[in-house]
């Protein structure tokens, strides 16, 4: 497929890697198809609340609230919005791994992402404690946001039935009738295939991507931790 080759390969490991080079090939192709398909989707429906959310902000004598409405997430010339919401709720003694270890990663792409569109993270547990956990973690960028008092978690299924917290990005756009839901990672809602969690937001998720590169893979029923020391 190329005439490029590396220090001392053989003709089997080039007949091999041939191989997969056109299915990555294959792949990227069928990733954008998917991206176009996502592109063309209909507007959603008109979320049913401006939900007012809770975000920290600096007072005189430390650290206090205010109110955000859901509308106001919209920066002048950006009509865009990804929210994902946390599994970090208020009877959670620690928040999701799985959750922290993604947003380590979306901390670091956040000042890039919001050169294009909004972004903000939505946790059920008080916004306070949500800040806490984010200063333990060294996040400076990401908009944190608390839904508790609202039921946005139970609507856009950031919740189950039974209050259980569940990981889930959702895409908001705004439009001059109101703000509209566009598309939700909905790869989370249906059952996990044998073998493997729902993988909603792999493509996302530079940890996944670095270790489907090498000979050990994932690691089985590897998942990361919050710590390692």
């Amino acid at each position: 497929m190329h005439s490029i080759r590396f220090p001392g390969e053989t003709p089997a490991y080039r007949a091999a890697r041939d191989e997969l080079l056109q299915a990555e090939l294959d792949l990227r192709r069928r990733v954008e198809q998917v991206a176009e398909l996502r592109r063309r989707l209909p507007m959603g429906a008109v979320v049913p609340e401006d939900y007012a959310f809770e975000e920290a902000a600096p007072g005189p004598d430390g650290a206090t609230t205010r109110e955000v409405r859901l509308s106001a997430l919209f920066a002048p010339g950006k009509d865009t919005l990804v929210v994902y919401s946390y599994m970090f709720g208020p009877d959670m003694e620690r928040p999701c791994p799985m959750c922290t270890c993604f947003l380590d990663g979306l901390e670091g792409n956040a000042a890039h992402i919001e050169q294009r569109v909004n972004l903000a993270v939505v946790a059920k547990s008080p916004i306070l404690r949500v800040e806490e956990l984010a200063r333990s973690r060294g996040w400076r960028r990401l908009r944190l946001l608390s839904s508790a008092g609202t039921t946005f978690n139970r609507d856009y299924h950031g919740e189950d039935k039974d209050g259980s917290q569940v990981s889930i990005i959702h895409v908001f756009v705004k439009r001059g009738d109101g703000v509209h839901h566009f598309y939700s990672a909905e790869l989370e809602l249906l059952p996990a295939e044998a073998g493997q969690n729902t993988r909603h937001i792999d493509l996302m998720w530079p940890l996944w991507n670095v270790l489907d590169l090498t000979p050990e893979g994932r690691g089985g029923d590897w998942y990361p931790r919050l710590s390692y020391g």
